[in-house]
């Protein structure tokens, strides 16, 4: 089991600065921390996805997710380290492709909506868009692994894809964005 927190607060980061899992000293307002600051951001909403009512597979799957987050989250914080894998996104892409086979294919575009458990999805998705353009902010400075952007732009993927499919468990269903409202 690794390091326990007996005390939560240090002190160490009141000069602006925080540590990194390899022991360095960065200031918070670099791209690194950002990027895994968002990836954290990103798994705490999911946290409120799941806090609502959800089927079962879904809730299954984000739990999972979730984990992952924290994983990318620790790969991010530690120049160097590896914790996503292609596995990981190739499950991700399968969790995909069966959600989305039995919906409707899409002929409009959605707006985030349909329920409590779908709107709360769709800012998920777009933290996850965040933390993906965050992480790919840092790539550009620093060494990032590349199973980790597309981590990322599978699961922001994924979560739309879910929550198509929590505005029709729900009831509420999809909340189409009427291109034409303004003719006419």
């Amino acid at each position: 089991m690794g390091n326990r927190l007996s005390k939560i607060y240090t002190r160490t980061g009141d000069d602006g600065s925080t540590g990194l899992g390899d022991g360095s000293r960065i200031a918070k307002d670099s791209a690194r921390v950002t990027a895994y600051g968002t990836v954290d951001e990103a798994n705490s909403t999911i946290g409120l996805v799941l806090a609502g009512d959800i089927p079962d597979d879904v809730r299954a799957l984000l739990t999972a997710v979730q984990h992952q987050l924290f994983d990318l989250g620790g790969e991010l914080c530690i120049p160097g380290h590896a914790a996503i894998f292609d596995v990981d996104i190739e499950r991700l892409e399968q969790h995909l492709d069966a959600f989305n086979e039995p919906l409707p294919p899409l002929k409009d575009f959605i707006l985030p909506g349909g329920g409590e458990a779908a709107a709360r999805c769709h800012i998920a998705r777009t933290v996850v868009r965040r933390a993906e353009r965050d992480t790919v902010a840092l790539s550009r400075v620093e060494p990032v692994r590349g199973e980790a952007v597309r981590y990322l732009n599978r699961l922001s993927d994924l979560l739309f894809v879910l929550a198509r499919v929590l505005a029709r468990a729900s009831g509420h269903g999809e909340v189409l964005w009427n291109h034409e409202r303004r003719r006419g």
